[in-house]
């Protein structure tokens, strides 16, 4: 009997917080902090997912009621579709949690970096004779002291540097690790707990927790958790590819595929359907066909989509 009463107020919750979410994402105001958290929720699980397709579709049912309802009584005050639902959803929940779920929220934002690209944006650093090409949403500090060295930090995002041509030797460290290189080119991808170092020219030195391993030319491993990882064959095109303006995928799942479009495009498209994640994806996208490719995937994999606010796009 316990179980039963458990899982019943855990379905309750999980409704109350699809519903908030969809005030939320329908406002307006939703940000693309409020794009992740939800994704972030809706990964939870099949019974998160499934609130808010319910959810979703109230807030369809409603929208017809009150077209009709508009239809005829032109002379009625305007139907606010929003006010409607936060009363019909929320029954005076937001008043009393002081209004935190539709109200609007200011992003957090990380302190400042030396140099920053925003999302979607690719940009070209030169420190003294060492070059940097910074990704999308990525964040660096960097220090030249000398002739001798270049000091840098990857704080987030990915960033090729080019260092073949300099007199002077790169250390960068991130996620507590470090990159030594010295006349030589190399790639850094840091992702949420886990970076990928890339070697393209020359040999770098990676070091993590007191481990250490050499890099030569079209090599790569990855550490993070406390594992630095084996060095394995990298395939230079694939993993510079983003340069080119180029999003290349090789037999992956599609849940993969989307995780890497939303590095590049504001807002986000959201898997609702745990077996389209597992269709295996061949292909190729230019970063200028990514504002189209929510629609891409529709006609290939015969996903239905819903546009929300906010860049959002759910794929079910």
């Amino acid at each position: 009997m316990n179980v039963i009463e458990i899982d019943q107020g855990q379905q309750q919750r999980i409704r109350r917080e699809a519903q908030h979410w969809l005030v939320r994402l329908t406002s307006g105001e939703a940000t693309s902090e409020d794009a992740r958290a939800f994704a972030d929720w809706c990964a939870r699980s099949q019974a998160h997912r499934r609130a808010f397709a319910e959810s979703r579709r109230l807030w369809q049912r409603i929208g017809e009621a009150g077209r009709a309802e508009n239809i005829h009584a032109e002379t009625a005050p305007r139907y606010d579709r929003r006010a409607f639902l936060q009363r019909a959803l929320l029954g005076g929940v937001a008043a009393c949690a002081g209004g935190v779920m539709i109200s609007r929220q200011t992003a957090w934002w990380p302190g400042a970096a030396d140099f920053e690209t925003a999302i979607g944006e690719q940009r070209r650093v030169q420190l003294a004779d060492v070059a940097v090409e910074m990704n999308t949403g990525t964040r660096l500090n960097a220090h030249v002291s000398g002739a001798e060295l270049a000091m840098l930090e990857l704080l987030s995002g990915e960033a090729e540097i080019r260092a073949s041509g300099a007199a002077r030797q790169v250390l960068l460290r991130v996620q507590g690790g470090s990159v030594l290189a010295a006349a030589s080119d190399f790639n850094v991808r840091a992702d949420t707990g886990a970076v990928c170092v890339t070697c393209l020219q020359g040999s770098v030195v990676v070091d993590y927790q007191g481990e250490n391993r050499t890099l030569a030319a079209n090599q790569q491993l990855t550490f993070g958790a406390d594992r630095l990882g084996r060095v394995h064959h990298a395939d230079p095109e694939r993993v510079t590819a983003w340069q080119r303006q180029l999003l290349i995928f090789d037999d992956e799942p599609l849940s993969q595929v989307i995780a890497e479009i939303n590095r590049y495009r504001p807002g986000r498209l959201i898997l609702m359907n745990e077996a389209l994640g597992r269709r295996r994806v061949q292909a190729r996208f230019t970063l200028d066909q990514l504002p189209d490719v929510a629609q891409l995937i529709s006609d290939a994999y015969g996903a239905t989509l819903t546009r929300m606010p906010g860049g959002v796009v759910l794929l079910g």
